[in-house]
């Protein structure tokens, strides 16, 4: 019988400077509360109540609201912005296998090493230039 796994919660403690390093990025606008949630699997309102204990806006009286709709779409773009660098690689990386196929076979059908090879002897022409 397998235990129920559901009933087990353990609850997590967070240290200060956790705390406070999660209100500094939120702070500095590189991650939304929506984002900082799903980055470091904590809830939404456990972020808004450290904001609250530790942001420096709350000394000037400051009251910090993030609209979910603009998060959320700020985190739909990063998202695409993302598949679109993975495919745009991938393309890359198809063109790079299709030319290390292609040096091959000029390799193997018609000797030609297209291959930068160096440990080849310097040309006539160079031998001359460096006894001047």
């Amino acid at each position: 019988m397998k235990p129920n796994l559901k009933s087990i919660h353990k609850k997590r403690k967070y240290s200060i400077e956790f705390k406070k390093q999660i209100v500094s990025e939120f702070e500095s606008g590189r991650f939304s509360v929506i984002e900082l949630e799903k980055l470091h699997k904590i809830s939404n309102p456990t972020i808004y109540d450290w904001i609250y204990k530790f942001s420096k806006f709350n000394d000037k009286g400051y009251r910090i609201i993030e609209m979910k709709d603009s998060s959320s779409k700020k985190l739909k773009d990063l998202e695409r912005k993302v598949k679109d660098l993975e495919a745009a690689l991938g393309r890359k990386q198809i063109m790079i296998d299709y030319l290390e196929t292609m040096m091959e076979v000029a390799k193997n059908e018609l000797d030609i090493d297209l291959k930068k090879n160096f440990s080849t002897s310097p040309s006539v022409k160079s031998e001359k230039d460096q006894t001047k």
